[in-house]
């Protein structure tokens, strides 16, 4: 890496959503940024890999979606975006279902035609168990879907993902499921949805043009150096690594993707398909070219496996239980007291956040340092 001399105002750690739109916001008020990264590639986990001319999204599936109207205008003025409609099913021992929980998935299940056929359905299942104060994921998810559809289709997913029995997660994990009564397949409520058109990679080039950016850089392995050629750090790594782990160490759950190319145009038809029994270990099958709807020859699929974070390995999702609630803003009064330091992002705020979320995150911020 090319040793830098002249002063940057802000140094920001991580070319993921957080960091690449606070670098851009930032730019165009006449602020210097230098963007770091310890991958070879900008975008964090909406990076893109191109493989038989389809944009595999390399960390997992990634669609756009929001109900904010100056978060759309904001992305689509950078790239257009395409009519892509997120609408998976759920394999469940050959059986398939769709998702999320409409009609159409009850039809399945049960035969059931009307919308008061359903809902008597799902009552009845719910009245049988008796359960006035869910404790557990499990309790939660059967008081708002009954017992079939729980058992077939959320408790081997959940438990999966997460590496423990649904009786041992806590019911708040459950309160983004979708129930609807109409014969709808779109899973998001969002009134705005799509993916870039070309790939994320295109967001990228454009919220980073004309802003010095260094990738393969481990901020670590020089952080006194990278402290010292900037008035101000954006971090949106880890919170936890920032302190060198001195309180504890935050939990996480990271995955395993493993990509197939198939010589044939189309796989499963439809992007994703969960996988929802308990003995299949991977939790979904991603068919890339259908996100873009491409009309390669080929195809490109991958299998996603959760794993237990170890240090070394990707953290993904933040395991929000209560003790590690109560670390991280342990965590986060240390950080408060180094004024030089922003946190931000999914990684830094401990936080699963939809990518128009992290936006509006990094836009307050912005706006919260510019006053």
């Amino acid at each position: 890496m090319t040793k830098i001399s002249k002063k940057y105002d802000y140094l920001i750690v991580g070319a993921g959503l957080f960091g690449s739109v606070f670098a851009r916001e930032m730019a165009d008020k006449g602020k210097k940024c230098l963007v770091i990264d310890k991958r070879n590639h900008t975008g964090g986990n909406l990076y893109c890999e191109e493989i038989e001319g389809i944009n595999v999204h390399k960390y997992g599936a990634h669609i756009f979606h929001t109900s904010n109207k100056a978060v759309w205008e904001y992305v689509n003025k950078l790239v257009e975006f395409n009519r892509y409609t997120n609408s998976p099913i759920a394999n469940y021992k050959g059986k398939l279902y769709h998702l999320p929980f409409n009609m159409n998935t009850f039809y399945a299940m049960w035969g059931t035609i009307t919308p008061e056929q359903a809902k008597a359905k799902i009552q009845e299942q719910i009245n049988k168990e008796n359960i006035t104060e869910p404790k557990n994921l499990e309790e939660k998810a059967i008081t708002m879907i009954g017992r079939d559809l729980y058992e077939i289709l959320v408790k081997g997913y959940t438990e999966k993902q997460w590496g423990m029995a649904a009786t041992e997660l806590p019911p708040f994990i459950i309160n983004r499921l979708p129930l609807r009564f109409t014969f709808d397949d779109n899973y998001f409520n969002d009134k705005y949805q799509g993916i870039p058109i070309g790939g994320y990679n295109k967001l990228f080039d454009k919220l980073l043009d004309g802003i010095d950016v260094q990738l393969d850089v481990n901020y670590f392995s020089d952080k006194e150096y990278f402290d010292s050629i900037a008035h101000k750090t954006l971090y949106t790594g880890e919170l936890d690594r920032y302190f060198d782990y001195s309180l504890g160490k935050l939990e996480f759950r990271s995955l395993r993707f493993e990509n197939e190319v198939l010589d044939i145009d189309n796989y499963q038809g439809v992007a994703v398909v969960n996988y929802t029994e308990r003995e299949i270990p991977y939790t979904r099958i991603i068919e890339h070219k259908h996100f873009e709807f491409n009309q390669s020859p080929k195809t490109v699929i991958t299998r996603e496996y959760p794993l237990t974070w170890q240090e070394g390995d990707e953290p993904y999702y933040p395991v929000n239980n209560q003790q590690n609630n109560d670390l991280y803003e342990r965590y986060k009064k240390l950080a408060q007291d180094e004024d030089r330091l922003i946190v931000g992002g999914r990684l830094g705020m401990y936080k699963y956040f939809d990518m128009d979320k992290t936006i509006e995150a990094a836009l307050a911020v912005v706006e919260k340092e510019l006053k």
